[in-house]
C-alpha cells in the first residue's frame, strides 16, 4: 500500500482498540508474536557531544552534571559483552557521543565490532554522522546495523537541535544503506511535537530510499538542565498508538521499545507488545538513563507467557 499523509492520519484517528487489533493482526502475519528480541547498548564514549539536541543529557551545551568519559578499551567492551551473552542478548549496539567518529577512534570501534561478531552477536553501532569511506570500513568489519534516528518530522526538527539539520541525518542514513548496512532508524516522541509532526515523522521514514528494518520508538525522558526538560509528557495511549502505527506501516521491520521504558508500567508494556513491539533494550542503564532491570523484564515475559528470541550463539545445531 502507498501510504499518504491522509491515510496515516486516518490510522491515528481510529478507535484505540480497532487500531491495536489491526496492528496485532499484521504482527502475527510477519513474526512470532510471542517472541521478543533482547538488545543491549554499550555506551563506549560518554558525554561531551558537540551537538545541542535538546533532549540529550550527553550534550556539551547543557550542564547536566554528567561526567565525560573517554573511549572504552577493547577489553572493557569484551568483558561487558560476555555478561550480555549470559543474559541471552541477541543484538549488541555500541554507542558513542560524537558528532562523527574520528580517524583516530574508528579503528578501535572496528575492532570492537569484529570481537562482537566473534562472540556471535548481531552488531549495531550509533556513532553520529558517517562518511562513505567509514561506512565501507564498518561493513568490512561485519557490521549488521547502523542506528541513526531522524527523531521527529522535518518541520519540527529545528525546534530540537540547531547544530545540524534534518537532511544531515537523512544523508547519513543513505550512506549507510548505500554500503549495504541495514538501517536502524526511528525517533523520539513527546518532544513537544504535535500529532501532525508524528504523522510527518512516519512519512519521512517511509520516504527514505531504504526504509528501516529496525525502528526504535523512544519516549522522551525528562532530564533536568536540558532545553526540552519542561515539555508536557506524552499521553501513554498516544505513545502506544505510535507503536501500533509503526507496526502497520512497516510490517517486516523490528519495532523497538527503547528509551523511556523505565516509566512504563507492566500493563503499558504489554499493550506495546500486543501492538507490535518485538524488541527491547535490556540492562539497568540505557546510555545515561535508568532502564527496567533485567530481572523485571524476565518476570514480565514469564507472566505474559512470551519469551526472548534465541540468539545464533544459543541455537542448537
Amino acid at each position: 500500500m502507498k501510504w499518504s499523509q491522509k491515510s496515516i492520519t486516518l490510522l491515528f484517528e481510529k478507535p484505540f482498540f480497532d487500531l491495536l487489533t489491526q496492528a496485532h493482526t499484521i504482527h502475527r502475519q510477519s513474526f512470532n508474536h510471542n517472541e521478543i528480541e533482547l538488545c543491549a547498548l554499550i555506551n563506549i564514549k560518554t558525554g561531551g557531544c558537540p551537538e545541542d539536541c535538546g533532549f540529550c543529557k550527553q550534550s556539551a551545551h547543557f550542564k547536566t552534571g554528567l561526567k565525560k568519559e573517554s573511549l572504552m578499551s577493547l577489553e572493557e567492551v569484551i568483558e561487558k559483552a560476555n555478561k550480555l551473552k549470559d543474559m541471552g542478548v541477541q543484538r549488541c549496539c555500541l554507542g558513542a557521543a560524537w558528532r562523527r567518529p574520528s580517524k583516530k577512534d574508528l579503528p578501535l570501534v572496528i575492532e570492537m565490532v569484529k570481537e562482537l561478531k566473534k562472540l556471535g552477536f548481531e552488531t549495531c553501532v550509533t556513532l553520529g554522522f558517517l562518511e562513505n569511506k567509514q561506512a565501507k570500513e564498518l561493513k568490512a568489519a561485519g557490521l549488521d546495523y547502523y542506528n541513526h534516528n531522524i527523531e521527529s518530522s522535518p518541520e519540527f526538527y529545528s525546534s530540537i537541535v540547531s547544530t545540524h539539520t534534518f537532511q544531515d541525518r537523512v544523508n547519513t542514513v543513505e550512506v549507510v544503506a548505500e554500503n549495504d548496512i541495514k538501517v536502524c532508524c526511528g525517533g523520539i516522541v513527546g518532544l513537544g511535537e504535535t500529532r501532525e509532526d508524528r504523522i510527518r515523522f512516519f512519512l519521512a521514514l517511509l520516504n527514505l530510499k531504504n526504509p528501516p528494518l529496525s525502528i526504535p520508538i523512544n519516549r522522551m525522558i525528562h532530564f533536568s538542565k536540558v532545553s526540552l526538560q519542561n515539555v508536557e509528557r506524552l499521553d501513554i495511549f498516544e505513545f502506544i498508538r505510535m507503536i501500533a502505527i509503526a507496526r502497520i506501516l512497516f510490517p517486516q521491520s523490528k519495532v523497538r521499545l527503547t528509551g523511556g521504558r523505565k516509566e512504563l508500567s507492566d500493563a503499558d508494556q504489554a499493550l506495546c507488545f500486543y501492538a507490535g513491539a518485538n524488541s527491547i533494550h535490556v540492562g539497568d542503564i540505557l546510555l545515561t538513563s535508568e532502564n527496567k532491570t533485567f530481572n523485571s523484564d524476565v518476570s514480565l515475559m514469564k507472566r505474559l507467557n512470551i519469551h526472548p528470541s534465541l540468539p545464533d550463539y544459543m541455537s542448537v545445531s
